[in-house]
């Protein structure tokens, strides 16, 4: 008899943790509907435009789980706080150039025309649904914080990762923001948040929307995957086409290496500048990230004139010291002759102004 209350008290305390407001919703409804009637939606989920495993064949999650928690990987974290410049967070452009202030992983502040556009902001301690699980903020990476972000106009969200979706940041930001913009099936997650739906669109493969009369936003395609809690693949993950009179840029997200990125050149570029993902990679799961000399090779398909590596220098999400994405995208960007921008933590770069390229990690 105790062991059935232990059991029944084991299966409500499951219901209640995986209910909480943290993880989220599923689609459903008319978004589900939409969902379903995509072209890359089979056997009940959505699929990338290649096969695309999770781990390689004969490799078991419990191998990845050994290795990730039980073998030693030196440098995953810095020794030192790392520099970190306190950003203008407010100010406007003094010219028709683009500025970028990059936070850290992949959260990062675009201001342009008069619009502030910030991407996938994450602000929390950990990027998992409980603060003391997984990998923390690196030291010296909490100088801004997600209460600083005031009046955003386009919020944009890639997916809904828990290290691109952040709950608490979405309750301090995306009340104030005049516009969201993310995958389809991730406004399920917002509204249940309290999110206002009229202020969120969301976008599949292709489609498109006009921002402020002169600002497109693209959703493309990315190779990755989406899920909060269990189900995997019932939101969108997308990369995003940023085209304004003056420049386009290649906003990321999450991906793999594939063909995509070659389809996605020809179309809408070339790019003034590409913001690619280059950390959190591992032989262990090879289809969903990619390696820095991937990275290096998908802004080359993309016709990106300029590359700037992101998803790194916060959190330590796989099993590679903290800075060897960066050393191995410079090095693979010299042998390719790729231009890089390699902007310290809050520091801002100005659109073919002011590109800085210093090696500051090494000092870290």
């Amino acid at each position: 008899m105790i062991a059935l209350y232990i059991i029944l008290f084991l299966v409500i305390a499951f219901l209640v943790i995986t209910n909480l407001p943290v993880f989220g919703r599923l689609p459903r409804g008319l978004r589900l509907a939409k969902t379903q009637q995509l072209p890359n939606y089979n056997q009940g989920a959505l699929q990338n435009l290649s096969v695309t495993p999770m781990q390689p064949e004969g490799v078991s999650f419990f191998t990845i789980l050994k290795a990730f928690f039980f073998e030693k990987h030196p440098g995953k974290i810095p020794v030192q706080a790392l520099p970190f410049n306190q950003p203008d967070l407010d100010t406007q452009p003094k010219s028709n150039a683009p500025e970028i202030i990059w936070f850290g992983h992949s959260s990062y502040l675009i201001k342009l025309d008069g619009l502030r556009i910030l991407v996938d902001p994450v602000f929390s301690k950990a990027p998992s649904p409980f603060s003391f699980i997984g990998s923390k903020a690196f030291p010296g990476t909490d100088v801004v914080k997600a209460a600083d972000f005031k009046n955003i106009d386009v919020l944009v969200i890639t997916h809904d990762h828990y290290d691109h979706l952040d709950y608490q940041s979405m309750l301090a930001i995306a009340p104030g923001a005049k516009t969201i913009v993310t995958s389809l099936g991730v406004g399920e997650h917002l509204e249940k948040w309290g999110i206002k739906p009229d202020k969120i669109t969301e976008l599949a493969w292709g489609q498109s929307i006009t921002l402020f009369d002169s600002h497109e936003l693209t959703a493309v395609p990315a190779r990755h995957f989406t899920g909060r809690k269990f189900k995997r693949n019932r939101t969108l993950w997308s990369a995003f086409v940023l085209k304004t009179v003056n420049c386009k840029l290649f906003l990321g997200g999450d991906s793999g290496y594939d063909t995509h990125f070659a389809q996605i050149g020809g179309t809408y570029g070339p790019f003034d500048l590409a913001l690619l993902e280059c950390g959190q990679y591992n032989a262990y799961w090879p289809y969903i990230h990619m390696f820095p000399e991937d990275t290096v090779q998908a802004a080359i398909d993309l016709k990106a004139k300029v590359l700037m590596p992101v998803h790194w220098g916060k959190f330590s999400l796989a099993m590679h010291p903290w800075n060897e994405p960066v050393k191995r995208v410079v090095e693979a960007a010299a042998v390719k002759h790729l231009p890089l921008v390699t902007p310290r933590l809050g520091e801002t770069i100005i659109l073919n102004q002011y590109m800085p390229t210093e090696n500051w990690w090494l000092e870290a």
